[in-house]
């Protein structure tokens, strides 16, 4: 837990005993942890060296209180991080007076593999002072929505993210929880009828354009740094934004997305499998009826709840029967 302040797990095992046993030795401490007393002997030195434990003339330590020593230390972090931050503005505009004045292969990195494009994609974010933009379409190479880590991590300190999602992506199993969640977390969300690639922007700064694949038929992307080409993809956003359709949570924010938009209604064998369970056939006998796999009835379940906007099957069978979505089964039907 303390090892964000520079911790050694030893160290924040021989803190926390200490609470509870103020006064305690070494030779007690290495006892109660299961620790050599060469390990105890160090953390008990890094601690007093921090101030957060305190040595007496017989060799016994106690811990110094956590409020006084824990935030001292955590004001110290505190006041690293922000002039590492000043450093980052430094170096990010020493950066680009060398790429302003370097050659074009400075501009424009080639980012190849799957594996290379996720953590690039999680970098572009990381690196984000104020702003994220994407463009959203499907199939999701390299990182889907829900994998996407960095963005909670950016949005905690302040940085702003609008994203335009192709039409098409809103049939994606899951994405429209994953719309909900991320609405709720304050992501300015649109829909557009059709978006001509993939993008993530941050600022003015860096861009990433990710390719269906590369010429040897693996995953790419191409990396942009500031340029004309890169000052073409913030306007082509920006167009594109301000005529896409706003997506937002209705006004109570239950599990439903509202947009002007056609949304596809159930196939033929969803209705067969809405039909199924409403007779009260179970999952196995419904994938053995219609010969699916359980993943692949698990993920058609889901899409019909997405599509519902629904969280349970008790939601989604009473929408079904409102809107007519089941077909009846006829004897011997599968």
């Amino acid at each position: 837990m303390l090892d964000v302040l520079g911790l050694e797990p030893d160290d924040e095992r021989v803190y926390r005993a200490l609470l509870g046993r103020p006064h305690s030795t070494a030779a007690l401490l290495a006892d109660l942890l299961a620790l050599t007393r060469a390990r105890a002997d160090k953390s008990l030195s890094r601690l007093v060296a921090w101030g957060l434990v305190i040595s007496s003339a017989e060799e016994r330590f106690a811990a110094a209180p956590p409020a006084m020593a824990l935030g001292a230390l955590i004001s110290q972090r505190r006041d690293g991080l922000r002039a590492a931050e000043h450093a980052m503005v430094t170096f990010a505009e020493e950066h680009r007076a060398a790429t302003t004045a370097g050659s074009i292969d400075d501009l424009i990195e080639v980012v190849t593999g799957a594996d290379a494009i996720r953590h690039r994609y999680l970098q572009v974010q990381q690196a984000a002072r104020t702003q994220v933009r994407t463009f959203i379409t499907a199939p999701f190479v390299a990182l889907p929505p829900e994998e996407n880590t960095a963005e909670p991590v950016a949005l905690g300190r302040g940085v702003q993210f609008r994203a335009v999602l192709d039409r098409a992506v809103l049939s994606e199993p899951g994405i429209v929880h994953d719309a909900i969640d991320s609405l709720r977390n304050g992501v300015l969300l649109r829909v557009a009828d059709q978006l001509p690639m993939k993008l993530m922007l941050a600022d003015a700064d860096l861009g990433l354009v990710p390719l269906a694949t590369t010429p040897s038929g693996g995953p790419g992307a191409v990396l942009l740094h500031r340029s004309g080409l890169l000052d073409a993809m913030d306007t082509l956003f920006e167009n594109v934004w301000a005529t896409a359709k706003p997506l937002a949570l209705s006004s109570d924010e239950e599990a439903d997305v509202t947009v002007e938009r056609v949304r596809e209604g159930p196939t033929a064998l969803d209705q067969r499998i809405l039909a199924l369970l409403l007779a009260g056939a179970t999952d196995p006998t419904v994938a053995t009826q219609l010969g699916l796999s359980p993943r692949t009835l698990h993920r058609r379940l889901r899409r019909l709840m997405d599509l519902a906007g629904v969280r349970t099957r008790m939601q989604l069978g009473g929408h079904a029967v409102r809107h007519g979505w089941t077909e009846p089964i006829k004897p011997g039907q599968t």
